[in-house]
């Protein structure tokens, strides 16, 4: 059996990812069923198994090995105010927490302009409010 904190880590790096267990175990080949054991640890996981999984989660072995939730949350959570109400972030993961909200702006566009479009529709078939 793997030991609790490789399961763990593995785990806390797919729930980071928004990954489901269905989403790993149709990459690794495997069942959810499957799958759910190797977080549980109630499967030998093999070093190939291991090298699959850092694959798919998009990091590397020894990531996964050294993975620290409480350092990783630590390094997000170095908020500091200032006197104007601003908030300043101060992170060694800048260039990811850059590419989340980038994310989050494109998604928001295309809420806006989804919006605007049955807004459009709405004053063609109704008129002006």
């Amino acid at each position: 059996m793997m030991t609790s904190s490789i399961k763990s880590k593995i785990k806390s790096i797919r729930e980071l990812k928004n990954y489901t267990q269905e989403y790993m175990a149709d990459q690794l080949g495997v069942t959810q069923a499957g799958y759910s054991k190797i977080e549980k640890g109630k499967t030998i996981l093999s070093y190939e198994k291991l090298v699959e999984i850092a694959r798919i989660l998009e990091v590397s072995v020894e990531d996964v090995i050294s993975f620290d939730s409480q350092r990783y949350f630590n390094s997000f959570n170095k908020v500091r105010g200032n006197n104007n109400g601003s908030i300043q972030i101060n992170s060694d993961n800048s260039a990811a927490l850059k590419a989340l909200y980038e994310d989050k702006i494109v998604l928001l566009e295309k809420l806006l302009s989804k919006t605007e479009e049955e807004l459009r529709r709405y004053k063609e078939k109704f008129g002006e409010i």
